[in-house]
């Protein structure tokens, strides 16, 4: 499928989209203060080691320490132990505490951004990527991406950088991407020397004792060249000059064959108004998704999971109930590997298809499923429809999602997505109103609460409120906080 990338850049943030066929695919967001962090690597600190959980907090100067798992620091401890003669290396290698000690100085990479409450994942096996190949440290091996099928092509790629690795002075293996799969051995060697020229650059950076950043990935816009471009990119149009500059000078180093399909979009209208991307934007951000035939999709994220319900909504067929539910779930299933796709989503996502009768059906439902993740990209496992119409979906997380970077917890209601009801925080004032009267001896108090909760104190719950000053023997004053949310109040002794 034809692809084009438009991409945006301002003062504050810059954006790229994704289109095809007309529409948003995927859209990468780097906000200037909350810039993601993945690839960066630092030198940090071992606060604390669980051998419990066999991992390890480092601090790495963030505002949260970051988490390090025993198997993110095999590697270089295998190495290490390989040439020692101690008998107990295949028990201990697992073991955190060999890994790790508090107040040990390491330098980690991180691999996934903080998200929620949890802090970055690092690792360290460090790596650099380029557009044909990963760097690997401390590494010897060349390995090919799985997702080059052909066996010629694997060995040719595998043979080639064998080669170059020879004639190279670097202590380093590489992992061939699928980006490589028509690279020519030029471009493969230029490849190999970028990465070279990055990691020696690494490497005195190293040398120093300083905790904190050591290297930084590169910039959303360049990234845009190195990991989003493709053959199927018709263009990369870039509505700021200098950013156009950077980026095709960028371009002519590492993929001289883009730097044609680069363009500087100079138009008066913004560029991703042009192309409905804005739309696009809002409409990933709601909790709905209208489907063609009429169906809806209702999806909710939580920091645990997400889960997406398919609903017939408007849609009732021409045939038969079991043919409606089936053409909805069929269509919900492409629509939902899109969503997750633009809102990118991952982690564990749980869809509740519509029951269905008919065993060829879910299998076929199943078959759409799986086939829109693979040619969607990104790693992840499906399980087959349950009994309960249920399918399980563990998509690779990288990055926080559509809905974190732009939103955040609604300060009414905690990001629970409920409100008490005005009756309900009534009845909580009255029974703070009998603890207040039995801990003290005040004869008044001032109830302090939002527009809504003291009319309805005024209204409705005026007897009860009149009650209760009868049988308590007090005196209540009302008092309207318009900056107070529906859930706060105050009750002050007088």
């Amino acid at each position: 499928m034809k692809e084009e990338l438009l991409v945006n850049v301002s003062a504050y943030e810059t954006r790229v989209a994704a289109i095809g066929d007309g529409s948003l695919r995927e859209i990468f967001i780097e906000q200037r203060r909350t810039r993601g962090i993945v690839g960066n690597i630092y030198r940090g600190r071992v606060v604390r080691v669980l051998p419990g959980m066999q991992a390890a907090f480092v601090d790495i100067g963030l505002r949260r320490t970051a988490f390090l798992h025993a198997a993110d620091a095999r590697l270089q401890y295998t190495k290490r132990m390989c040439s020692a003669s101690d008998d107990n290396t295949s028990k201990s290698i697992t073991d955190i505490n060999a890994l790790a000690r508090e107040g040990q100085s390491i330098v980690v990479q991180v691999v996934k951004d903080p998200i929620g409450s949890k802090g970055a994942r690092v690792t360290m096996q460090l790596s650099i990527a380029s557009r044909y190949l990963v760097l690997l440290a401390g590494s010897n091996q060349v390995a090919v991406s799985q997702k080059i099928i052909h066996p010629a092509a694997r060995e040719r790629l595998k043979c080639t950088i064998t080669e170059l690795m020879n004639t190279s002075d670097l202590d380093a293996g590489y992992i061939v991407r699928t980006a490589a799969e028509g690279a020519s051995v030029a471009a493969l060697d230029a490849d190999l020397l970028f990465l070279g020229r990055a990691w020696k650059d690494i490497r005195e950076h190293l040398k120093g004792q300083v905790n904190g950043l050591l290297h930084e990935d590169l910039p959303l816009a360049l990234r845009t060249v190195r990991d989003l471009f493709s053959e199927s990119t018709t263009r990369i149009r870039i509505d700021d000059h200098k950013t156009y500059e950077a980026v095709r000078d960028f371009a002519q180093n590492v993929l001289p064959e883009s730097v044609g399909r680069i363009e500087h979009y100079s138009g008066r209208q913004p560029i991703f108004d042009l192309f409905g991307v804005e739309d696009g934007i809002q409409r990933a951000l709601s909790a709905t998704v209208q489907l063609k035939s009429g169906g809806t999709l209702i999806l909710e994220q939580t920091e645990s999971m997400t889960t997406i319900d398919v609903n017939t909504g408007g849609y009732v067929g021409r045939q038969n109930l079991e043919e409606t539910l089936f053409r909805t779930n069929l269509e919900a299933a492409s629509a939902i590997v899109r969503e997750l796709r633009v809102r990118n989503i991952g982690g564990i996502v749980i869809v509740d298809f519509i029951d269905m009768e008919e065993m060829h059906h879910r299998d076929e439902v199943v078959r759409v499923l799986k086939e829109a993740l693979y040619l969607d990209g990104a790693q992840a496992l499906i399980s087959d429809i349950s009994d309960l119409g249920l399918v399980q979906i563990s998509r690779k997380r990288l990055r926080p999602s559509l809905e974190r970077t732009m939103t955040e917890a609604c300060s009414a209601c905690a990001g629970s997505g409920f409100l008490k009801t005005a009756q309900t925080v009534c009845y909580e004032i009255f029974r703070e109103l009998t603890r207040q009267a039995a801990a003290h001896e005040s004869g008044a108090y001032t109830v302090v609460a939002s527009p809504k909760v003291i009319e309805m104190l005024l209204d409705e719950e005026a007897k009860a409120l009149a009650d209760l000053q009868t049988l308590m023997r007090m005196e209540i004053h009302l008092q309207v906080d318009p900056l107070f949310s529906q859930e706060t109040y105050d009750v002050v002794p007088m």
